[in-house]
C-alpha cells in the first residue's frame, strides 16, 4: 500500500550510556523511527526522506520508506557498487593506491560470489578483475578476449547484493577472507590492514550514495591483524658492513657491462643521505651542489616509484610524481657529507646523464626499475657477506640503506628534529620507527642524571 500522508520529524538525541539520534517519520498516520550514532547521519538520513516527500514520491506504509529508496536497496550488486565506487577514486588516486584499491576490490569481491552454474575458475575470475575490471578504462569501454567477457558477466549476475554487508555475520566473514593469502596462509598484516581500510572507505561512499544509513563495517568486533611499525634492527648495517656492501656492488655484472656500478651511487644516496628509492631513481643533475672537498645537497621534489603501466596515466611503468606524502610542489633539503659527494662526482665523470639529466639509468638508458637494483642488491650481498649473514635481515632490502642511515644518524646524537627533517619524515614517526635501533642512549641518559644527583650531594 502507498501514501502520500507524510511527515518528517526533526532529529532526537536520546540519552542512553552511547549517544544515538532517532530520526522519526509518519506515513499515512503510522509512526516509524529509525536510530544511528551520530547526528551528521541522522541528519542525512532526515533530508533523504525530506526531498523525496517535497518530490512528492509515494512511500511504502509498511516500510515507510520511498520508493526510490527501496529499489535503491534492492538493486544493486556489491560487484556494480565497486565499479562505482573504482570510477570515483581512480581519477584522483596515485597509482600505487589504485593498485592497492584494485588488490583490495577483488578480493572483496571473490568473497562475495553465489553458487551459480558455470563457474569459471577461480584463477581465471581473479585475473579477470585484477586484469580488466577493476581497471580503467572499465570493461565495458574496453574490447574483452571472449573469456574475459563472460566470466565477468557471470560475476555480475552471481555477486551478492550490496545490502547483504548489512549483515554482521557476513561482513565478519568478509573480513575474515582477507586475513587469508590465495594458498590459505596467513596475509601480512599490513596488507590485511591496506584491505580493510579500501573496504572501510567504500561503505563510507556507499551511505554517501543511500545505500546504508551508516557503515556496517565499523561497528563490527572483529580483531585486526597487530600491524609493527618499528625498524627491525637485525636489519640495520653498520657503517664498515654498509661500505662493504656499496663496494661489492661495483663487482656484480662485471666492469665492461657495469651493471653494478652504474648504481653505486643510487645506493650511496639510501646509505649516506637516507633517500628512498624512488627518491634516489628521480634525482637529476640539477638537484645537486658538489663541492670538491666538503659537505654537498641535494634538493629534492620528484620520485620515480616503479608501479606497472596499467596503473599510470601515462602508460609508463614509473610515475613521476612529487614527494611521498607532500604537495606537488614541496621540496625538501638534504645536506650529504663528502664521501657520497665524491661518489656521485665520480658517477657523473664515468656515466654522465640520461637526456632528461637523471643520474641513473638501466643498461638501455631507461627509469631504473625497481626489480632492476633489487637484483643488483642480492647479488652484491652474496659478495660482500659471509653465508650466515647472508641468510640473516641484515639490509636484505635496498631500502634497509635508509634505515641504516638514519639509525645510525639517531645514534650519533643528532637531533631528531634535524634527521626527521632530512629525512621527510615527522620526529614523532621517526622516534617511533626507530626506538628499537637506538642504542645507547639510556647510557646517556643515565650519565646525565648521574651527574644531576651528584652536584646535590
Amino acid at each position: 500500500m502507498k501514501s502520500l500522508d507524510v511527515k518528517v520529524w526533526g532529529v532526537r538525541k536520546r540519552n542512553t550510556k552511547k549517544p544515538s539520534y532517532d530520526v522519526r517519520w509518519t506515513v499515512a498516520g503510522n509512526v516509524f523511527s529509525e536510530q544511528f550514532r551520530t547526528k551528521g547521519l541522522a541528519d542525512h538520513y532526515r533530508s533523504k526522506l525530506l526531498r523525496a516527500a517535497h518530490a512528492g514520491e509515494e512511500f511504502d506504509t509498511e516500510t515507510g520508506l520511498p520508493d526510490s529508496m527501496v529499489e535503491k536497496a534492492a538493486s544493486m550488486t556489491w560487484y556494480a557498487f565497486a565499479l562505482k565506487y573504482l570510477a570515483m577514486k581512480w581519477p584522483h588516486a596515485a597509482p600505487n593506491t589504485r593498485n592497492g584499491i584494485n588488490e583490495a576490490l577483488t578480493a572483496v569481491t571473490m568473497a562475495l560470489l553465489d553458487e551459480r552454474p558455470g563457474q569459471p575458475s577461480e584463477e581465471l575470475i581473479r585475473r579477470a578483475l585484477r586484469n580488466w575490471a577493476f581497471v580503467l578504462p572499465g570493461p565495458d569501454e574496453r574490447e574483452l578476449p571472449t573469456e574475459i567477457a563472460n566470466t565477468l558477466h557471470w560475476v555480475a549476475k552471481t555477486s551478492r547484493p550490496l545490502s547483504d554487508l548489512g549483515d554482521a555475520a557476513i561482513g565478519r566473514a568478509v573480513l575474515d577472507s582477507l586475513k587469508l593469502k590465495l594458498d590459505g596462509t596467513a596475509a601480512a598484516a599490513e596488507t590485511v590492514r591496506r584491505k580493510r581500510r579500501t573496504l572501510v572507505n567504500a561503505l563510507h561512499y556507499a551511505v554517501d550514495l543511500g545505500e546504508f544509513k551508516e557503515n556496517p563495517i565499523t561497528g563490527i568486533r572483529w580483531k585486526k591483524p597487530k600491524v609493527t611499525g618499528e625498524v627491525d634492527p637485525r636489519v640495520v648495517a653498520n657503517p664498515t658492513q654498509a661500505r662493504s656492501l656499496l663496494t661489492a656492488v661495483s663487482y656484480v655484472g662485471g666492469y665492461g657491462r657495469a651493471r653494478g656500478r652504474r648504481l653505486v651511487g643510487l645506493f650511496a644516496c639510501m646509505y649516506y643521505g637516507a633517500l628512498r628509492p624512488a627518491e634516489a631513481v628521480g634525482l637529476t643533475d640539477a638537484d645537486l651542489k658538489l663541492p670538491e672537498a666538503s659537505w654537498g645537497t641535494v634538493l629534492l621534489n620528484r620520485t620515480r616509484p616503479s608501479v606497472g603501466k596499467q596503473w599510470t596515466d601515462s602508460g609508463e611503468t614509473h610515475d613521476d610524481r612529487g614527494l611521498k606524502n607532500r604537495p606537488a610542489e614541496e621540496v625538501r633539503l638534504v645536506p650529504i657529507p663528502p664521501q657520497l659527494v665524491a661518489i656521485l662526482r665520480q658517477h657523473l665523470d664515468m656515466f654522465g646523464t640520461a637526456e632528461d639529466g637523471r643520474l641513473f639509468t638501466n643498461e638501455r638508458g631507461g627509469v631504473v626499475g625497481s626489480s632492476t637494483y633489487y637484483r643488483v642488491w642480492q647479488e652484491a650481498r652474496a659478495l660482500a657477506l659471509p653465508p650466515a649473514v647472508v641468510a640473516s635481515p641484515l639490509a636484505v632490502r635496498p631500502y634497509d640503506l635508509r634505515h641504516s642511515a638514519l639509525s645510525t644518524w639517531l645514534n650519533s646524537g643528532v637531533d631528531p628534529t634535524e634527521v626527521a627533517e632530512r629525512a621527510g619524515n615527522s620526529v614523532e614517526v621517526l622516534l617511533s620507527r626507530y626506538a628499537k635501533c637506538i642504542d645507547g642512549r639510556q647510557e646517556i641518559a643515565n650519565r646525565k642524571i648521574e651527574e644531576l644527583l651528584r652536584e646535590y650531594e
